[in-house]
């Protein structure tokens, strides 16, 4: 009797573009954080990681990534609600390449606050799994908030865990500054200025720019 060959299962996006990304457009470029708190050596961001700007050909796995990273229960989050109102900034949408491999994505996208232009709310922020506590998450952050400075802009925000995020300048913000139209927990709501004093300069309602 003849064996019946097995068919591998399919590839996922994620996969896919790891098997054929191996050169990718632009050189790497990397940047000091903003505001550097002092730290160990062994905190410092892990330089493994080439940091590109997104492309379409990225957007499966990407999505694919946000979902591992956070599951369905990302889509009732303020933070992704305000992001609805706006597509992200493509000049501030990156991917952490790793030996050809896509191992973390950032976007940013423009806010007003208060009626207020120039500033950013971070997010989603994703990283493989694989890639946990290997400074993926850090590269891209410092590599955004260089870029946004570059950008003109004064101000990022976002909605996450301030010991993570101290490591890259941000601090609390007082929930009765800026509000998010929906609920937060007021202790994860944080700031970083990208000129001193902005933060001064914004208050009231956050909503897509």
């Amino acid at each position: 009797m003849k064996s019946r060959s097995r068919r591998a299962p399919p590839l996922s996006a994620i996969d896919k573009l790891r098997a054929s990304r191996m050169v990718h457009r632009d050189p790497p470029l990397w940047y000091p954080a903003l505001k550097p708190p002092k730290q160990s050596q062994d905190a410092m961001p892990n330089t493994q990681f080439k940091i590109q700007s997104e492309t379409p050909d990225d957007l499966p796995a990407l999505n694919e990534l946000c979902a591992l990273a956070f599951g369905p229960g990302r889509f009732a989050r303020t933070a992704y609600r305000v992001r609805e109102g706006r597509a992200p900034d493509t000049a501030l949408s990156f991917v952490a390449w790793s030996d050809g491999r896509a191992a973390g994505s950032i976007r940013f996208t423009a806010v007003k606050i208060g009626g207020e232009e120039g500033a950013l709310l971070l997010g989603p922020l994703a990283v493989d799994p694989e890639f946990a506590g290997q400074g993926c998450g850090r590269a891209l952050i410092e590599h955004g908030l260089k870029a946004a400075r570059a950008g003109g802009y004064r101000l990022v925000l976002l909605v996450g865990d301030a010991s993570y995020f101290k490591r890259s300048g941000f601090q609390p913000v007082s929930p009765a500054r800026i509000k998010f139209p929906g609920p937060v927990d007021p202790a994860r709501i944080l700031a970083v200025e990208l000129e001193e004093g902005a933060l001064g300069e914004f208050g009231g309602v956050m909503a897509a720019g």
